[in-house]
């Protein structure tokens, strides 16, 4: 058999990954955030493009009300937030060393003795188990992280069940900006269809996350949580956690009695209580979070069905200006600014049809994650099912 050269024509098709096509499919993944703020770069550089209309206020609005509310602050009042207790017991402010507790009156050392109150003072003149201890300097290095961001790291790791990991992203949704949980377990169970077994375990597990004393439903669990990760939750030391409203009226008497401790033991336990950190989230609060705009509507049709709607606060409304560009084509002195105008007017008209196309992207992929996830919707979490990328890629082609 001879071998020759010869040549041959063959038609075929294939996708040639353009930079434009690169960047639809980068708009694709951006948040709302990020559109918004890679849109205002390109009318920053396009002269022809503009926005259609102002740009909603709904998502400032609610970020400025969120920042409106009364923060806590570190050098506050422990009890502050406990209103069960009364005004006489959380009147004088606890700062987080606790010093407030035994202050030079009579008063004091009648209820305390002379001993016990000469020991509290030489200990907390050496600042003992400040909060600060808690930390290491690996935490105050990563202090920028936000609280949402490494409470979501710990539950990626901690849970592969999709319904607990569900669950465990509601409970996150729940922590204040102190890491303190305000949310109630019987309405997340209820929204979530989940059993309220199920979502106590889930919380079981999220407090045992880094910093202790996470998720906790008031002071007292956020000690006790800390105390056992330091194995010191004996029955006195649960007994003075439990009576935390008489530590604050600093009736010392009365907590000897309950603890069935003396004088020096009390000391020490007082002492173990300074150094535990009464807001363990607050060492993340120092990034800015941004408001949380969902990008589509699910609601419940009267035919049984579920109604999918694009957000319109998340739709950009951004035009290309043919009038200015008619204008200022006929002044064009130069090949250049020619070549400006026209790559001006090209970038314009690419970057509003990537825009249509990716909101109809995502309502056709949020419809698609609906139909799959009916009986999620319906039942609640437990009819979770798994779902893929490439399987709601081939449904909608």
């Amino acid at each position: 058999m001879a071998l020759a050269a010869k040549l041959q024509l063959r038609q075929s098709q294939s996708l040639v990954m353009t930079p434009q096509l690169m960047q639809s499919i980068r708009l694709l993944q951006f948040t709302h955030v990020e559109l918004e703020h890679f849109i205002d770069e390109e009318i920053e550089r396009n002269p022809l493009l503009e926005r259609a209309e102002p740009q909603d206020d709904a998502a400032s609005d609610q970020a400025q009300k969120i920042e409106a509310e009364p923060q806590a602050t570190a050098e506050g009042d422990w009890f502050e937030n406990e209103t069960q207790w009364s005004a006489e017991a959380i009147s004088d402010k606890l700062d987080t060393s606790l010093e407030n507790l035994f202050p030079d009156d009579p008063g004091t050392s009648e209820r305390l003795g002379p001993d016990l109150t000469a020991q509290w003072k030489s200990a907390s003149s050496n600042g003992a188990g400040s909060s600060s201890e808690w930390f290491d300097a690996g935490d105050m290095a990563t202090a920028a992280i936000t609280l949402r961001d490494h409470v979501g790291e710990q539950v990626a790791l901690a849970f592969t069940d999709p319904a607990a990991r569900l669950i465990a992203a509601e409970l996150a949704d729940g922590l204040d900006e102190t890491g303190y949980l305000r949310a109630d377990l019987a309405e997340i169970a209820a929204r979530l269809g989940a059993d309220a077994a199920a979502v106590a375990k889930v919380l079981a597990v999220c407090q045992t996350f880094e910093p202790a004393g996470l998720f906790a439903r008031d002071l007292a669990e956020c000690l006790s949580l800390q105390l056992a990760v330091r194995n010191r939750l004996d029955p006195a030391m649960k007994a003075l956690v439990a009576n935390l409203e008489l530590l604050a009226r600093r009736d010392f008497h009365a907590l000897k009695r309950i603890c069935g401790v003396d004088e020096e033991d009390l000391l020490d336990m007082l002492a173990e209580i300074r150094a535990l950190d009464p807001r363990p989230g607050m060492a993340f609060s120092g990034g800015a979070s941004d408001a949380i705009v969902a990008d589509v509507e699910v609601r419940a049709a009267n035919d049984g069905s579920w109604t999918v709607e694009l957000n319109a606060e998340t739709l950009p409304r951004v035009l290309v200006d043919h009038i200015y560009f008619a204008q200022v084509s006929p002044q064009a002195k130069n090949q250049a600014e020619k070549d400006f105008l026209a790559e001006c007017l090209q970038n314009a008209n690419w970057l509003t049809r990537s825009l249509d196309q990716r909101a109809k992207t995502i309502l056709k992929v949020a419809s698609e994650i609906v139909r799959q996830q009916d009986a999620f919707l319906v039942h609640g979490v437990r009819q979770l099912k798994p779902l893929n990328l490439r399987t709601a890629a081939d449904a909608i082609g």
